[in-house]
Order: structure tokens, then sequence, then C-alpha cells
């Protein structure tokens, strides 16, 4: 009975590393985007509201979704192997598109483009964990960033699939729970337009780094 060289066991540990940075690098830099979801983390969490079940709601919606678009997307490639091909080219367009998108923020940033905590945190804990779920499951991006796009973005991994979606959920869950529980700290950093083109130039080198690698690799 054989056993796994050491070169062999240190290659695919090297590779699940890989996978995993890979995956929370491009799930990363999907979530940050402004948008009315991470507003509303960021209130809730400077009023210590509801914070538990507000990021919780967030993490494990983001799991969930991204685990359907490994799933799904990965089983399509099995099935039809050629559809890797135009996977790869799809996610690497928009990819790209996501970066070059970002790369204008930078250029040309909008005058709201900030996160605030101004106004009130929704009323009660039920109405919090309702709003969370709305704003979660019903925005229709969603679908497309963790299902299709980071599904997508997985399958190229092959049988490391699995270990690019969970850096990718590792992601969501480092995220939501550091706004949430660092609303306070990050409220005054969040509030300046300077910080999110920082943010953004950072997610605009990412993402047309590995959209380039994505369809380089093809």
């Amino acid at each position: 009975m054989g056993f796994p060289s050491v070169d062999g066991m240190t290659d695919s540990t090297s590779g699940i590393i890989t996978a995993l940075l890979a995956g929370f690098g491009t799930g990363l830099a999907l979530i940050v985007a402004i948008g009315a979801q991470n507003a509303f983390v960021l209130r809730q969490g400077a009023h210590r509201h509801a914070v538990l079940a507000v990021v919780a709601i967030c993490a494990v919606s983001d799991a969930v979704l991204i685990a359907l678009g490994v799933t799904g997307v990965g089983a399509f490639v099995t099935a039809w192997p050629a559809a890797l091909t135009v996977v790869g080219l799809a996610g690497g367009a928009f990819l790209i598109t996501y970066g070059v998108l970002a790369a204008r923020r930078v250029l040309r940033p909008s005058p709201d483009a900030a996160l605030t905590t101004t106004g009130k945190a929704t009323g009660s804990a039920r109405a919090a964990v309702l709003t969370c779920l709305a704003m979660t499951w019903l925005n229709p991006h969603v679908y497309l960033d963790t299902v299709l796009l980071l599904g997508s973005v997985a399958s190229d991994h092959g049988s490391l699939r699995w270990a690019f979606g969970a850096g990718a959920m590792l992601a969501s869950l480092t995220w939501f729970a550091s706004l949430g529980y660092g609303a306070r700290l990050l409220s005054g950093l969040l509030a300046k337009p300077g910080a999110w083109r920082v943010l953004d130039g950072v997610v605009a080198v990412t993402m047309v780094a590995m959209g380039g690698m994505l369809v380089a690799g093809i």
C-alpha cells in the first residue's frame, strides 16, 4: 500500500491555500462595494441593536448562495466540460468589467461615496431581521455576484472549487462581523470618500488581475 509523497502533500496543501486565498480576495472585493446592505449593517452596529442576528443573516445567506453557485456551476461544468471555456470567459469578463468600474470610481468618485451611521436603527429585533433578509434575498445583484460570478470563478479551480468557496464564505463572515461589531471604530473612516477610493483601488487591481488570469488560463 503506497502513501502520498511529502512533495505531493505539500503541493496539495499549497493548492488548497491558494484557492482559499483566491476565494477570500474575490469574495471580499465583491462584498465591500457601497450598498444598502453594508449601510444597514453599519448603522445597526453603531446603535448596537440586533448586531449578532444581522451579521449572522448576512454571512449565512452569503454562504448558502456561494454554496449554490459552487455546486450548480460546478455540476454544469462537470457534465459538460466544454462549458468551462464559456464559464471562464464569462467570469473573467465580468471580473475585468467590475474592476474597470471600480477604477472609474477611484478617478471619478461620487459625491455620496461613503457609508454613514446617520438615521435610526431598525426598531425591534424582528424588524431588523426581516429588513436584513429582504435586503439580502430580494436584491437581484446578490444572485449575479455570489451564485453566478463566484460559482463560475470557483469552477475554474476544478477539484479545489470548494476551497475557493470556503475562502469567499470566510471573506463574507469577516467583513460583516467587522462592519457590525467594529461599527463605532469604522464609522468615521467609512464616512470618508477618500477611504472608499483606496478600497476601490484595491478592488480594481484585484478584479482585473484575477479576471486576466482567468481568461489567460483558458
